[in-house]
Parts: structure tokens; C-alpha cells; sequence
């Protein structure tokens, strides 16, 4: 092995090794264990909710393909209509053409070009990420398989009745041009007005007082509605308003969903662009008065004078029309959430279109049900209820687009307007009888990415064919997600293969929480504090750190801490931490359902549990290659108190962790992991192990013991790791597996350690705790008393039992060497103790005489002067926190901070005062 541990070195040569030789691929077993990847877009990148989710699901996936299960994790993407054809249509205005210039056949063309060239980043990606998908069965939402699929459901659920086409108000992009899902739409909060307008009564005696965010809605108006128990209003209900610029008279109605508190408790219905106005049109029988066209300009059956405006400036001149009427009362500041495009960024219109429908409620009973009997389970539980609440309340799913790349629909239309659902043209005119001469012309419009990816677990198995793979890996085992998309991809996923399979797609949904930046901020590129998994992998240079934080594009603060971090960990100047220690640091904050802050820091600490974890391995190979590990299982094996506590210290190990998987605790689980391997093994067992093979008088069969647990104990946490680190276990365990007597292509393909009861030793462990609480004892000594650490010590032991006696009779010599003692003693009943440091281990005392070890003026000296200067650093930031100003204005987590100095600072002060007692009793 290399004396430093290079992840750029291991982790693209061990990832062409496992793709190449097609360990991905499911192995056979008696038990299936599958995941369907949740498909990213084909536009897409790895950022770090994508590298978080799929380091989960990878774990899962090698744990489980390691415990001998018939492994399947299917690959593939999503053709995301609106992203990609943004993409290509962008592309095409920089070469000076439209879309509209080439027609849909040749543009479709150049959008399979695209895919062709450079659709496949976030798979290159996710090879960095060491995700170990069967890549040979990689399927995409728009390949010819998935499509067949696709166009079965269509004309199925039509030919029940459950799907439909109707008029209805949808989102609309009026620069894409089509409708888009709630998810697609980002509400955020603007500064806005709220205008007062006053509508006369019909008959000239009065008027009401309605305010609104939108006034060019006001042309489309069918109604004002107040509380039926407002009795400011009541005997107005059922009269009529003069609805101003148009000439129209509209009623006044009373409806319970009327906020008295709000504006003047009047307020304007505009059944065709306002969803809550669209549902109380629907219960009062009001006109749909549509005043925009597909740009949101103002049309349809708008008055003549504002046709051809764009609905801003339309919303200006009505201002002014209204208030050279008399009729604009006031305009008040107002906040508001504003519906914006996620792609386009413009303000959406709810807008009244003919679409294709999904009859949800007729397909969410089932859906319902298998969450309520079990069939499928969320983790954490409480996203049932989430669940639960979309689907009790379920609207009809709009899934057409009005784009030109997607599934198109297969719907024929002929001149008279009647349309003809069927699977070709030619199939549609054999059905219907429609002579070859008649015209037809397919819907242009494409179905919802959301409707192909709802077949997802099933049509990338073969479905409709009723396949092999189906009949393996169908239900799923688990999907890991996100709580964002349960009502649009896991809820329709549940109803789509309910109806369609009569089983579940999934036996389990894992919910993750969110990657948040470390102050607990949404991660986005406006705010700077975007990380990219690729850029931590592989590192970033210390000029192109520079060159973001100058463009904007990097918080300074984010900057400057992985400045900080580069130049103390990378000398070259790159800090590339690795894929390990990503992933690791990834399942250390995964505890279930939580947002997750993700610190720079802790991705540094497991960086340097990678180097930990090689050094540990040199050294033993150190130790071990050459020499008699005990593969001759003739040869006698003597194995030291240490010996059999470390290996029964695995056993707890092996068990938390599948225990930790099996409940998706990988936080938990990584937790475990580290203690083993760092404390116990690395920390004690190696240095517990010292003492035998050092020692010229130790037998041959007690080195051959300590040897072969040695070597046998970290080739088993080895494959513990795996799946949560797969490179450096996987160069590793190459060195270090015959010398364990194991051989193999690849750990992937070894079996997952298993707990065995039996090798576990309450006795040896019971004496190895009482070995360690009497060194770290007297280390803890050394370190308040200022005692160099090399500095040879006698100790003293009294108080005891005889267990501890016999503990220290059986343990002098792991004593001496691992705290560095000349002589360690027991102090018998009515001997008199020097004057010495104490220690307690349980009732057991430790004393270290004092005699000759130190200077106590100077001691006292040194601490009194640490006092003072901390007694300034106190006084300094107590004055700060009683300041109100300070407090009051200071950012919450700035004087937080402060307050967690100060507790810090009042620690050390108290630590400090009660080294200098014991340094004063001496």
C-alpha cells in the first residue's frame, strides 16, 4: 500500500473495474431486494440532495446484494419535456431559429441530437458517486419500450372512462406557452399593492368597496361576494353591481368562503383566472368570462379598448380608467405571494384551457387503502399523514402539455372537431370506420413528464409484457425520496400500478429531509451557498474558489472557510476530499425525515477518517504480511484478553449496524461504524495488540493469535464499511484478504458480516473497559498536571476489590506500556499515599505521586495566568450580550454564537480553577 491515502488514485480505476466486469448486475439469491432510481432529468446535474439520495440508496443496494439477495437497482432518466425542449430551443436562437422555423418532426430530431451528445451528465455524475446501478438495463422515459407503455395506459384509462378532456382553469407560462404542475410553479413573497375600487350598485344608490391584487382581472368579473353572516352586506345579497368599463351587471352572492377581516369583506369573483374564485363560479353557476389569450395579453371576451395590452400594462391603464372614473377609492403597500415559472421565471396566469385529464378520485380509494392496511409504508411514519391529506382532497390531474417534446397524445380529430383516441391513425380509422380521404389531424399537445414516470417500476421491467423481470423484482423494495414529490410521483406511482399491475410499486417509502446549507438556509445559487458533490469529490482549486466568490456565485463566508480548510488539509491547493468521505458525511447526517445542515467541517473530519482508516490497515499489514497469521489451523492460536474483547466488540458492531440499515438509520449506523473502527480498533486494539508482538517474551502462539485477529478483524469491518465506503474498502481489502485466508474478484460480491452471539466475551470486555478507564485515567492526569507525555510515571492503585487485583496482576504489563509507566502498584489498607493526583475508576482510586514530576509555584504561576487572560475574554463577551442594542439588532445565529463563546469560555474558567485545587492540595 501507498503511504498516503489518494482517492483520485483508487476511485476511477475500481469504478471502470465493477462496471466492466458487470458486478452491478443482479446475482441470483432466494430473496429480491429491488430499487428503481428515481429518474433525474436528462437536462440534469448532481447537486447535493441527488448525492445524498442516491449514497442512500447505493448502501442499500450493496448491502443488500453483499447479503446474498437477488439484487436490482434499475437505472435511467427522465426526458423532462419543458427543461430539455428549453435547452434545444435556446441552442436554436443562438444559430438565429426557432423551433417553429424547422417543425416539430426536425426539431423533435434535434432534441434526440442533444441527448445523443450531451444528455448524459448526471450519469457520468453518478459514476463519481460510486452508485452502482445495472447500467446495462439503463432505460429512458421516452425510449421505445417506456413509450409503448405510456400510449397502453392512455388509451386504457380513456377506454374506462378515467381519462378525459375538459375545459378547466390550469397554471399558464404565457412565455413557454403551456401548462405547468403546481411543482413547477415557485410562490414567493414581492412587494405588491392592494387597489380599492368601488363597484355602483345598479340603481344608482350606493356602491361597494372591493380590493384587489390583480385589477386587469376585474374586465372577466361574474360576481361580488361577501359573508352570508356579514350584516354589513346582508341586504345587498342578490342584488346587482355595475361592473365598471364593461357595461356588464353582475350579482352580489354570499359565500361562507368570504373573509370578513380581509380588505372590505367584498370580494371580486373572477371565475376564469383565480382557482379559489373557479371552484365558489363552479358552486354558484357563474360565467367563465375569459380575459386573456395564450401571451396573458388581454382577449378573449374582454372589452374592445384593452384588446392586444399586455396584462401589466392593461393593469395601469384600468388604474387610470378607474380613477378618472371616481372610482378608484385608495391603493395600500401590500405583500403577496407572486406564482412565478420555475423555468421562465414571468408571473403564471390561471388560465381556462381545454386539457386532458386524469380522473384522480376514481383511482386514489386503492391508493388510500394500501397505506392505511400497510401494503405501503412511509418511513418516517408521520408522511402518512401527508399523504392522507393530498389524496382525501384530490383534484383531477391535468396531463397534457402544450409542448413538442414528450409522449405525444393519441388522439386523432377530424374536421367537424370529434376526437378519436387510439394507438395510430390508421388504428383509430379502422375503429371508427373514418374513410382514407377524411382528414385527421393528431393532438398536438404531449402528456405530463408526471404520467410516464408514474409507470416508472413497472414499464422499466417490461410491462406490458408480462416479463421475468417483473414477475423478480416487482413489487420494489424500497423508494428513497423526497417529502416534495409524495403527491406528484409517489402518490400517482401507488395509483397507476394499483390499477394497472393489482399490486403496489413499493414496499417502502423513505422520506429524506433536505440539504441545507450549515445555518440551516435552503441551498440556492442566488444565495451563494450552493456545494457541488463533484467539486468536494474532486476537488477545487484554490483560483476557481476565488473566481465564484468574485462572481457572485460563493458566499464569502462559505469561501473563505474552504480557503481555510484547503490550505491547512491540500498543500497543493486543491481540496478534493474524495468520494468516501462525501458519502460518509452524507449518512452521519441522515437521521430520518430531518433537513439536514451540511457543515464543510465534517466532510474534513471523514476525510480524516479515511487516512485513519489506511494507516490502520498499513499497519497491520506491517505487522502481519510475512509472518504466521494463523492459516494453518494446525498450529495452536493463543488469544489475548484483547484479542477475544475486540472480537467481541465486532459482533456488537455487525449487529447496530444491519440493525441501524434495516430501519434506514444510517446516521446511526455510520455512528456505530466510526466507534468501532476508530475508537476501538484503532484507538485500543492496535495499541493493545503492541505489547504481544513487541514482546520478546511472548509465545509464538500468542503472536500467531494476536496476528491472525489482527488481519481476520479488519478484513470483517472491511465489508462492514462497504457499502457506506466502497473504494478504500475495495483497495484494502485486496492487500489484506488472503492474508485472512478470503479470496474474490470483489468485496461487493462477499458476504455482510453477521453477528455471531457466541463469539462474544462479556468477561474480556468487562476487563478491557477497566484497562482503559485506568489509562485514560492516568492520561487524563498527565494532561491536567502539564506532564509530558512521554515522561515514564509510577501509579498507584487502592480502594479496589480484588477483581481489580486481579486486573491489575493479569494487565501490569498492558498498563506499563500503554500509559507509559515505570512501576504500577497496589496501595494496601493503612499505607500512608504520597501527595499525588487522583483519578477514579468506578470505586477504584488512581494516584500519580507528585514528587520531582512538577514545578508547583510554576504551575500554579502558569494557570493564574490563563485565568487572567480568560477573566478578560469573559468579561469582554458578558458585556456584549448584556448590550440590548447588540442583542436586539445582531442576527439571531450571530448572537447565538456569542452565547455559545461565553458557555464555552465559563467551561474552561471552571476546569482551569479546579486543576489549580488539585495542584494547590498537593
Amino acid at each position: 500500500m501507498d503511504k498516503t491515502f489518494q482517492p483520485a488514485d483508487i476511485e476511477t480505476r475500481w469504478y471502470q473495474e465493477w462496471e466492466s466486469k458487470g458486478y452491478f448486475a443482479p446475482q441470483g439469491g432466494d430473496n429480491a431486494f429491488s430499487i428503481m432510481i428515481p429518474p433525474p432529468n436528462v437536462t440534469g446535474s448532481l447537486h447535493m440532495g441527488h448525492g445524498f439520495q442516491n449514497a442512500i440508496m447505493d448502501a442499500l443496494i450493496r448491502y443488500h446484494r453483499m447479503r446474498g439477495d437477488n439484487t436490482l437497482w434499475q437505472p435511467g432518466t427522465d426526458h423532462a419535456g419543458i427543461a430539455t425542449q428549453m435547452v434545444v430551443e435556446r441552442q436554436l436562437e443562438a444559430q438565429g431559429v426557432s423551433r417553429h422555423d424547422l417543425g416539430r418532426e426536425k426539431f423533435t430530431e434535434k432534441v434526440w441530437e442533444w441527448k445523443a451528445q450531451s444528455g448524459g451528465t448526471i450519469t457520468r455524475q453518478l459514476r463519481r458517486l460510486g452508485a452502482s446501478p445495472d447500467w446495462s438495463r439503463e432505460r429512458f422515459t421516452m425510449d421505445e419500450g417506456l413509450s409503448a407503455a405510456v400510449q397502453e395506459v392512455f388509451i386504457r384509462l380513456y377506454r374506462e372512462g378515467l381519462i378525459y378532456r375538459g375545459k378547466r382553469l390550469v397554471n399558464w407560462d404565457p412565455v413557454l406557452h403551456t401548462a405547468i404542475s403546481d411543482l413547477e410553479v415557485v410562490s414567493e413573497e414581492e412587494n405588491g399593492h392592494l387597489w380599492h375600487f368601488r363597484y355602483p350598485l345598479a340603481g344608482g344608490e350606493g356602491h361597494l368597496t372591493v380590493a384587489t391584487t390583480r385589477p386587469e382581472t376585474m374586465l372577466g368579473d361574474s360576481a361580488v361576494a361577501v359573508h352570508p353572516e356579514d350584516e354589513r352586506y346582508a341586504h345587498l345579497i342578490g342584488r346587482m353591481v355595475e361592473l365598471p368599463l364593461t357595461g356588464r351587471e353582475i350579482p352580489v352572492i354570499a359565500d361562507d368562503y368570504v373573509d370578513r377581516e380581509f380588505g372590505t369583506g367584498c370580494v371580486k369573483i373572477t371565475p376564469a383566472h383565480d382557482f379559489n374564485d373557479y371552484e365558489m363560479g363552479k358552486r354558484h353557476g357563474l360565467p367563465m368570462i375569459n380575459i386573456l389569450d395564450d401571451d396573458a395579453a388581454i382577449g378573449g371576451e374582454a372589452p374592445a379598448a384593452y384588446v392586444g395590452m399586455d396584462r401589466f400594462a392593461a393593469r395601469k391603464q384600468i388604474v387610470a380608467d378607474l380613477d378618472a372614473l371616481g372610482l378608484l377609492e385608495k391603493i395600500d403597500d401590500h405583500k403577496l405571494k407572486v406564482p412565478r415559472g420555475d423555468r421562465s421565471g414571468v408571473v403564471i396566469e390561471p388560465y381556462l384551457t381545454n386539457q386532458w385529464y386524469v380522473d384522480a378520485r376514481a383511482l386514489a380509494g386503492p391508493a388510500i387503502e394500501a397505506v392505511e392496511n400497510g401494503s405501503v409504508k412511509f418511513v418516517p411514519k408521520n408522511y402518512e399523514n401527508m399523504y392522507f391529506s393530498w389524496m382525501r382532497d384530490i383534484q383531477d390531474w391535468c396531463i397534457s402539455r402544450q409542448l413538442w417534446w414528450g409522449h405525444r397524445i393519441p388522439a386523432w380529430y377530424d374536421e367537424a372537431g370529434n376526437f378519436y383516441v387510439g394507438a395510430s391513425e390508421a388504428a383509430v380509422r379502422a375503429e371508427h370506420g373514418i374513410a382514407a380521404d377524411a382528414a385527421l389531424r393528431q393532438d398536438e399537445d404531449v402528456l405530463d413528464t408526471w404520467f410516464s414516470s408514474a409507470l416508472w417500476t413497472f414499464s422499466t421491467l417490461g410491462w406490458p409484457e408480462e416479463t421475468k423481470e417483473l414477475e423478480i423484482f416487482h413489487p420494489t423494495s424500497v423508494l428513497v425520496t423526497g417529502f416534495d414529490i409524495i403527491f406528484f410521483w409517489v402518490a400517482r406511482m401507488i395509483m397507476m400500478t394499483l390499477h394497472f399491475r393489482k399490486e403496489v410499486p413499493f414496499e417502502t417509502v423513505y422520506v429524506t429531509g433536505l440539504i441545507r446549507d450549515e445555518e440551516g438556509q435552503k441551498m440556492s445559487k442566488s444565495k451563494g451557498n450552493v456545494l457541488d458533490p463533484i467539486d468536494l469529490i474532486d476537488g477545487i482549486d484554490l483560483e476557481s474558489l476565488v473566481s465564484k466568490r468574485t462572481a457572485g456565485m460563493m458566499q464569502p463566508q462559505l469561501a473563505a472557510k474552504i480557503e481555510k480548510a484547503t490550505r491547512k488539509q491540500f498543500p497543493e491547493g486543491i481540496a478534493a476530499y474524495g468520494t468516501d468521505a462525501l458519502r460518509f458525511t452524507f449518512y452521519s447526517l441522515a437521521s430520518t425525515g430531518r433537513d439536514i445542515k451540511f457543515d464543510i467541517g465534517r466532510i474534513e473530519g471523514y476525510r480524516n477518517f479515511c487516512n485513519k482508516i489506511w494507516n490502520a490497515a498499513r499497519y497491520v499489514l506491517m505487522n502481519c504480511e510475512g509472518e504466521d497469521c494463523g492459516q494453518d489451523a494446525s498450529l495452536p492460536c493463543e488469544l489475548s484478553l484483547a484479542d477475544r474483547w475486540i472480537i467481541g466488540k465486532l459482533q456488537e458492531a455487525e449487529a447496530e449496524v444491519a440493525r441501524c440499515i434495516d430501519n434506514y438509520r444510517f446516521d446511526l449506523a455510520s455512528q456505530a461504524i466510526y466507534e468501532f473502527i476508530w475508537n476501538e480498533y484503532c484507538d485500543w486494539y492496535l495499541e493493545l495488540s503492541k505489547p504481544v508482538l513487541w514482546d520478546d517474551h511472548a509465545s509464538e502462539a500468542a503472536k500467531r493469535g494476536t496476528r491472525r485477529t489482527l488481519i481476520r478483524v479488519l478484513e470483517t469491518w472491511l465489508r462492514l464499511l462497504h457499502p457506506l465506503m466502497p473504494f478504500i474498502t475495495e483497495e484494502i481489502w485486496h492487500t489484506v484478504a488472503p492474508l485472512a485466508g478470503k479470496s474474490g474478484a470483489t468485496i461487493m460480491l462477499q458476504p455482510y458480516p453477521a453477528s455471531n452471539k457466541d463469539a462474544m466475551d462479556t468477561a474480556a470486555n468487562a476487563d478491557i473497559e477497566w484497562l482503559k478507564g485506568v489509562i485514560v485515567g492516568i492520561r487524563n492526569i498527565r494532561g491536567e498536571m502539564n506532564i509530558a507525555p512521554g515522561k515514564a510515571l509510577n501509579a498507584l492503585l487502592r480502594n479496589g476489590g480484588d477483581e481489580d487485583k486481579r486486573r491489575l496482576q493479569e494487565n501490569a504489563p498492558f498498563l506499563r506500556k500503554l500509559a507509559k509507566l515505570e512501576e504500577i502498584s497496589w496501595l494496601e489498607s493503612g499505607e500512608a499515599a504520597p501527595a499525588a493526583a487522583t483519578a477514579l475508576v468506578g470505586e477504584l482510586e488512581i494516584l500519580v505521586p507528585m514528587a520531582g514530576l512538577i514545578d508547583k509555584d510554576a504551575e500554579v504561576a502558569r494557570l493564574a495566568k490563563e485565568m487572567t487572560k480568560l477573566e478578560k475574554d469573559l468579561a469582554r463577551l458578558a458585556g456584549k450580550l448584556n448590550n440590548e442594542s447588540f442583542v436586539g439588532k445582531a442576527p439571531a445565529d450571530v448572537v447565538e454564537k456569542e452565547r455559545e463563546k461565553l458557555q464555552a469560555q465559563e467551561l474552561a474558567m471552571q476546569k482551569l480553577q479546579e486543576q489549580l485545587q488539585r495542584i494547590q492540595s498537593l
